[in-house]
């Protein structure tokens, strides 16, 4: 079961349960897959998917900010429900051990010697980090490493 087939089920599921908030949500995150591949004219693929789940948590997350900034606490909690919701849907996050080794893998075989060659393992990390961790922290990681 694909990505997309298993968040439809979800939505089926609770639609029957009656779970409103996660209904909405769920939703949410369909409408916006629907979307991109109506704007792209393709099928998404699981990658594909992942990609716009995390789009849409790191904009959850900018929107707690303000709404924490303007003492929104009710749009606070509705924001971090979303987020949970979502969530489930990402793999399971890397451990730092396990995301050092796959940097210094990617490195070693992008041939990167310096911060210039950040991009080359960048691509090369993000292809089998995608949605197990969050790729800002990667590139500080990237960075640190190649600037040694």
């Amino acid at each position: 079961m694909t990505l997309k087939e298993r968040i439809t089920e979800d939505m089926k599921s609770a639609m029957r349960s009656g779970d409103k908030e996660r209904l909405g949500t769920v939703r949410l995150a369909l409408a916006a897959i629907k979307q991109r591949e109506v704007d792209e004219r393709i099928t998404l693929d699981d990658g594909q998917v992942l990609a716009v789940l995390e789009k849409m948590i790191k904009q959850r997350k900018e929107a707690i900010t303000q709404f924490q900034s303007g003492g929104r606490a009710d749009l606070v909690a509705k924001e971090s429900a979303e987020i949970t919701v979502l969530q489930a849907y990402l793999p399971a996050p890397m451990g730092e051990a396990e995301l050092d080794a796959l940097i210094a893998q990617a490195i070693g075989q992008t041939g990167a010697a310096s911060v210039k060659d950040m991009g080359k393992v960048m691509a090369a990390v993000k292809a089998l980090a995608q949605g197990r961790a969050d790729m800002a922290a990667v590139s500080a990681r990237v960075r640190a490493k190649l600037g040694q």
